[in-house]
C-alpha cells in the first residue's frame, strides 16, 4: 500500500486501531487465484511476535483448506467519508482545490493457520461475543444459549489465525492541508449529517488534537 509520510500511522496508533477489532476482508493466494472472505477479526497482542488476528469461517468455506506457505492479507477498514472542496478555506482564497476522500485502513500481513478444535473455537467465539456485546444494557453471552446448540454451531465452523508479520497503516485525514482547511473539513463533516462522517471527524481530531 502506498503510504506517504504525512499519512503514516505510528505504532501506538496501529495497536489502538487493531485493538478496536471489527470487520475485515481476509485475502489468501491459492492455486486457483485469490480467495477473499469478509469476517470479523479479533486482535490478540499476546501471541508471539506482533500478535495475531483471530476469526472463523464456515466449515463449508474452502478458504481454510490447503493454506499456502505464502502470506495472507487482512484489510481492516476504519471510517471513511467524501471531502467536498467546498469545505476548504482555500477554495474561497484561490479555488485551486478538488474533491478527495478521508479514511483509515490497515493492511495486516501474516501466515494463516487453521484451527479445527472445539475448545479453541469456544474460547474465540466467547471473546468475540464479549467484545462486541460490551457496553450493551443487556449483553448476550455464549452461555445464554443451550450448550448442545452451541456445540453444534462450533462443529460447523473452523478457526483462522493470522500470525502477524507486518502492518501497513494509512490514515488519510487531511494532514496535508492547512489548519484552516482542516477546520473547514471538520465543520463540513459535522454539518453534513451523513452516516459515518462523525466517525471520520473523530479520527481527524485524534491526529489533529487542536481541531
Amino acid at each position: 500500500m502506498y503510504v506517504p509520510s504525512h499519512f503514516a500511522v505510528p505504532a501506538d496508533r496501529q495497536a489502538e486501531l487493531l485493538g478496536r477489532g471489527g470487520f475485515a476482508h481476509l485475502v489468501t493466494p491459492t492455486a486457483e487465484g485469490l480467495v477473499s472472505t469478509p469476517l470479523p477479526l479479533l486482535y490478540d497482542p499476546g501471541r508471539p511476535g506482533r500478535g495475531a488476528l483471530l476469526g472463523h469461517v464456515a466449515r463449508n468455506n474452502p478458504h481454510w483448506r490447503d493454506l499456502p506457505d505464502t502470506e495472507s492479507l487482512a484489510i481492516v477498514t476504519g471510517p471513511d467519508a467524501y471531502v467536498s472542496p467546498g469545505y476548504y478555506a482555500t477554495k474561497r482564497e484561490h479555488g485551486r482545490v478538488v474533491p478527495t476522500w478521508n479514511y483509515e485502513v490497515l493492511h495486516v500481513h501474516g501466515r494463516l493457520v487453521a484451527h479445527d478444535d472445539v475448545a479453541w473455537l469456544r474460547d474465540l467465539v466467547t471473546r468475540l461475543t464479549d467484545t462486541h456485546e460490551a457496553g450493551r444494557a443487556a449483553p448476550w453471552g455464549v452461555t445464554d444459549a443451550p450448550e448442545r446448540f452451541i456445540d453444534g454451531q462450533l462443529r460447523a465452523i473452523v478457526g483462522l489465525e493470522l500470525v502477524i508479520s507486518r502492518v501497513e497503516a494509512k490514515a488519510k485525514l487531511s494532514q496535508n492541508r492547512s489548519a484552516a482547511d482542516q477546520d473547514g473539513v471538520l465543520a463540513g463533516l459535522a454539518a453534513s449529517g451523513l452516516p459515518g462522517e462523525a466517525a471520520v471527524a473523530a479520527a481527524m481530531r485524534a491526529v489533529h488534537p487542536g481541531g
